[in-house]
């Protein structure tokens, strides 16, 4: 049964996989799930897989070698997007000519890898708004591939904002100018909002014939990601690129509770039984941040949406 709370929510339950995992997302494919993380020690792109979403097994760099381009060291936030029979590696790097980080792509035939970045330079990359960060496809209900992802103001001074923009059908390429969807104004955000990620629901119907009316839920994590204070937010619009209305201007829907502190990196997807799921990173208390000996551990948490606003299950 869903819990009626429609901003705030906490949870309790341990992590899916205590070790290291940031910025998770997760691929279904195959009635298998393998999920992907941010960088740690000297592998660039992390990969488990799964049959269950509880047990998982390492398989691995998905991306052994970085482009001559990329610097090495700040690999971060992956996402994959399955196209025929082929899997596109989004993922953030730092792009050494210019000291920024930038999204760049790779391709690879297995889900686990090995993925082959064959770019001469970036996907996207906002110099002007100290670089991008964080991509995530998403595909809606006509096929059509979207990547969101954050623009890194931060990092020069600056209030970053998300951004989105549709793929050209292989994914390898943008097919139109980038949209911004969000921007960080709300008090608990400070200093900044990142990690994108959008589900198309059902929120009722509209009309005298009742026809379904989809909505399109727009997840963020705020805040700082080294702290207690992270969390994860929402907002809602009509169509993938938006307008967007934030829901979440008091305070984040998935915040620190008994036994996460942190929450954020969150990506939703559907199972292989078709029901929602939300995965993210958390520090596990009294733990919080790298120099306390914390680590961002992996959650898994079953999804559900009421009138098109989230509830966890």
């Amino acid at each position: 049964m869903l819990r009626a709370v429609l901003h705030h929510q906490s949870r309790s339950a341990p992590p899916v996989y205590d070790g290291d995992f940031p910025d998770p997302f997760v691929l279904v494919t195959g009635g298998r799930y393998f999920a992907y993380g941010t960088q740690t020690g000297g592998t660039n792109v992390q990969v488990m897989e799964s049959a269950d979403l509880t047990s998982w097994e390492h398989r691995g760099d998905a991306l052994p070698e970085l482009p001559p381009w990329a610097g090495r060291g700040r690999t971060w936030s992956p996402a994959v997007l399955s196209r025929a029979d082929t899997f596109v590696l989004y993922y953030a790097v730092r792009f050494e000519a210019a000291g920024r980080q930038s999204i760049s792509v790779a391709t690879g035939s297995d889900p686990a890898g090995p993925f082959v970045d064959r770019s001469s330079g970036p996907l996207v990359f906002q110099e002007e708004r100290g670089g991008s960060i964080d991509p995530s496809p998403f595909v809606d209900g006509d096929g059509t591939a979207y990547l969101l992802w954050k623009s890194d103001d931060n990092a020069v001074g600056g209030a970053p904002s998300l951004w989105g923009a549709p793929l050209q059908p292989d994914g390898l390429a943008l097919a139109g100018a980038p949209v911004e969807l969000l921007r960080h104004d709300a008090a608990w955000e400070e200093p900044l909002v990142e990690a994108p990620s959008l589900a198309r629901v059902t929120a009722g119907t509209r009309g005298s014939g009742g026809v379904p009316r989809n909505e399109y839920v727009l997840f963020y994590s705020g805040g700082w990601w080294e702290s207690d204070g992270y969390g994860i937010g929402y907002a809602t619009g009509r169509a993938p690129l938006g307008p967007f209305h934030k829901e979440t201007e008091d305070g984040p829907w998935l915040s620190t509770g008994e036994g996460m502190a942190g929450p954020g990196g969150a990506e939703v997807f559907t199972d292989t039984g078709g029901g929602w799921r939300i995965v993210f990173h958390a520090w596990v208390p009294p733990r919080v941040g790298y120099e306390s000996g914390g680590v961002r551990s992996l959650w898994a948490e079953r999804l559900g949406f009421a009138d098109g606003r989230p509830l966890l299950s």
